[in-house]
Formats: C-alpha cells, structure tokens, sequence
C-alpha cells in the first residue's frame, strides 16, 4: 500500500459513488451509517468478541479495512465518534448495561454521537473544564458550555467532561471530574449553535447545557480523567493512517496542479525549483509519517509520547501543503469556482478550503505548545511546566 500516484481506480470506487448518487440531502450522512451497519461495517476490531454488534479483525485486518474505504472515497463518517472513540472506550471503562445499551445501537448505525471537551476557557487544557454536574437523585444535572463540539448539530448523545466535585486541597485540577452520556434531545435545556468558519462550513459548534439531565456516569464519579485520557488514546493509531490517505490524495492534486502551472505558464510550477523541491520534501514526509504510524501502531509501540510526535508531524504538515497548494495557482487561488450571488455568495474549491482549514491543524486535538509539553514531561523528564516557571 504505497502512496504512488496512478490513475484512480474507478471500478474499485463505483459502489460508494453510486450510493452516493442515490442519496442526497441532509439525512444522508444517517443513511449511510445505517448502510455499513447493515453490512457488518461498524465496530471493526471492537475488542468486544462480538458480543455488540462488533466484528472480529486483527491490527492488519482493521487498518486494510480503513484504508481502503478512504482510497475508495466513501462517503464521510458521521458516526465515527461513536465507533471509534466512545464504543472502545465504553469497552474499556462501562459497564455490562452501558455497553449492551449503546454499542449495538452504534454498530447498527442508528445513534450518533458528539464529543464535549474543550470549553472557551479549556481548550487543550482539559484539567480545567468548568462544566458542572450536579447530583439530581440517582442522575446528575448539567450545566455549562462546551465549544468546537464537531458534528453536535447532527448527534443524538453527547460524553461531556464535567465537574461532579471540588479537587482534594492540595490535589491537582483533573480530581473530581466525571464522564457523562448526555441525551441531545432536551429542548430548553441544550442549545447548539453552529460555528461558521472561514471556510464557510460549519463542522464545529458550540453547545449550551443548562441543567441537563445524563442518567450515565462512565467509570464511575470522580474518575472521568482516567477515563478521558485513555479515550485520547484513540485518537491515534489506525485513525492516522487512513488520514494519510486523504493527505495522499491532496498532494496528489497539488502536484498535478504544479505540473499544469508550469505547462502553462501560469503560477508556480514543477519546473521551479524551489517549487520542485517543496514537493518532493511533502511527499518523503508523508513516507516518512507513514513509517512512523506503522512503528507505532498497537498497545506496545512508541511509548507515551508517540501520540504528541504525530500529531506535531501531520500538523505542520498538512499546513504546508496548503499553502503550497496556493502557492503553485498563483493569483488563480484567490478565485472561487463559482460566480458570486445570492445562491452561493460564498463557495470555496477543494484545495482552498485545505489552505484556510488547515490553519487549525496544529490548535485542535491538542495545540502544538500542549504536545510539545508532553514530550518534555513525559518523555524526556523535564519539570513540568510550572515548576520551570518557579525554579
């Protein structure tokens, strides 16, 4: 499986196109969860013995799997915070009647779900969240505010990080922090508002809970930073190599571009130099990246900081293939596929949404200073960061 650009496979891609064609709309990101659930296609390598829906698949087995769907171009997950985050991490950390709950309803394909962490004043900084959860009988009632919650205007249930106690004195922030599954369905008491962003999409979206009700604690109260940690923890691993597939694909894009661009006299072509030399560098990376997510893949490999490295490297990355894919169009980046009006005042073409989008790359899922910090502490030893600051 190398990243050699040939001709697509148009055969091997005809059955996600077709479905594709046959569904459109709003609801289709559902439909197609409902589709690979009846298929099987959900809860690959749940380490669940197929107890809920999951299907049995080794390490090898689970990453020929996603990288085939990404080369295939299938339709985008919506419930991939549902499978691949919270069904492990429920595995991990629930209980019998948590998982036999929500797994199979996840691995039909029938409920999504959305991830509440970060808060306007704890984005990276998970220790302090200000989300509280108060006692309400045997249940809790939460209030507060979570920010770039992804697809939360889409989900049916939401795990939120909050606070269902006060630190030990002398303790550190991430004391008293519990994991809670939260229904999305509670007019009144949880408003979501759509993020626009410059790329003029809206994948990102604030949430307000006020007093909302969550029957389910994960792990039990007071133990939601064990429980959030290992769920980081998947972030990495099998997800990293199907997204170098789609940066395959990218780059692929940027050097036919750069090829036409020198052909025809326009922008910054393959035949400068400095161009050239910019894309054979993107391309040895990513080689390189992919040799590192291989390294690393499973239980075992790469230590504690393995996770912050790749998130550092594809960061950086993937920034700088977007601005080279601006750099090789030369003025023409600057105009959008369409003519300007009223039905489409704002449209953005593939590459020029990588460019802007991109610009976050190294502040979601953990800023590069909190990555860096990591690695300080935790594989190279030094203090921690406040103990730099009074020494």
């Amino acid at each position: 499986m190398d990243f050699a650009f040939g001709p697509d496979d148009d055969a091997f891609r005809s059955d996600a196109r077709e479905w594709l064609a046959a569904h459109r709309g709003d609801a289709a990101g559902r439909d197609w969860e409902r589709e690979l659930g009846d298929g099987g296609w959900i809860g690959i390598g749940w380490d669940d013995g197929g107890a809920y829906g999951g299907r049995r698949a080794g390490l090898t087995q689970q990453v020929v799997w996603a990288e085939e769907y990404a080369r295939a171009r299938a339709p985008a997950r919506a419930g991939h915070i549902g499978e691949n985050l919270l069904a492990p991490t429920l595995i991990a950390y629930g209980s019998d009647a948590q998982r036999q709950r929500f797994l199979p309803a996840i691995a039909r394909g029938e409920e999504l779900w959305c991830q509440g962490y970060s808060e306007p004043g704890a984005g990276s900084d998970l220790a302090g969240v200000r989300t509280v959860a108060v006692r309400d009988g045997g249940a809790y009632r939460v209030t507060g505010q979570k920010i770039w919650t992804s697809l939360a205007q889409d989900a049916d249930w939401c795990f939120v990080l909050a606070r269902t106690g006060e630190a030990r004195p002398g303790a550190r922030r991430h004391h008293g922090l519990s994991f809670l599954l939260v229904p999305m369905d509670q007019p009144g008491r949880i408003e979501v508002r759509p993020i626009r962003q410059m790329t003029g999409t809206s994948e990102f979206n604030e949430v307000f809970f006020d007093g909302a009700l969550a029957r389910e604690v994960v792990g039990g109260e007071g133990n939601g930073w064990r429980v959030a940690m290992g769920l980081l923890a998947l972030e990495r691993g099998v997800s990293t190599l199907v997204q170098q597939i789609g940066f395959a694909e990218e780059l692929r894009e940027v050097v036919r571009l750069a090829v036409e661009a020198g052909a025809g006299g326009w922008g910054e072509g393959a035949g400068d130099p400095v161009v050239r030399a910019r894309l054979v560098r993107l391309w040895a990376e990513l080689h390189t990246m992919r040799a590192n997510a291989l390294r690393t893949l499973g239980t075992s490999g790469g230590g504690p900081g393995a996770p912050s490295v790749a998130k550092l490297l594809w960061g950086g990355w993937h920034q700088r293939l977007g601005e080279l894919a601006v750099q090789v169009r030369g003025a023409a980046a600057t105009v959008g596929p369409y003519d300007w009006d009223e039905e489409r005042p704002y449209e953005l073409d593939s590459l020029q949404k990588l460019f802007l989008f991109s610009r976050a790359d190294t502040i979601y899922g953990g800023s590069d200073e909190i990555q860096r910090d990591i690695i300080a502490e935790r594989v190279l030893g030094l203090p921690r960061e406040r103990e730099r600051e009074s020494g």
